[in-house]
């Protein structure tokens, strides 16, 4: 079992930065490949980006690619987002998620977080 759990979200205006983390549980972190999902009102959830067990592949959104840069730092247990140059599309509840296998663009993960939320305003 993983536990995730998100932070780092809030209020920002456009062009601004936030990053997130996403904390892991237990100690087979880097076993795991992490993705970063969103979900914004009334709309499906999205794929963001995603990196794999040591970080060396990683894959975007084309709508977040050159704005947003995944990393992780196994030893912390933890996934980050950066995200740059936001802008209110952007808005959304942000999730990260875990599963054991990379693969690009795919929405079939083991274990999800709560989600934290990010606001873009104009």
């Amino acid at each position: 079992q993983v536990q995730l759990v998100e932070s780092g979200g809030g209020v920002v205006q456009a062009g601004g930065s936030l990053r997130l983390s996403c904390a892991a549980s237990g100690r087979t972190f880097g076993s795991y490949a992490m993705g970063w999902f969103r979900q914004a009102p009334g709309k499906e959830r999205e794929f963001v980006a995603t990196i794999s067990h040591g970080g060396g592949r990683r894959y975007y959104a084309d709508s977040v690619k050159g704005r947003f840069t995944i990393s992780r730092d196994n030893a912390k247990n933890t996934v980050y987002l950066q995200m740059n140059s936001l802008k209110p599309e952007d808005t959304a509840a942000y999730y990260c998620a875990a599963r054991s296998d990379y693969r690009r663009d795919s929405y079939e993960y083991d274990y999800w977080g709560q989600g934290t939320q990010v606001t873009v305003s104009s």
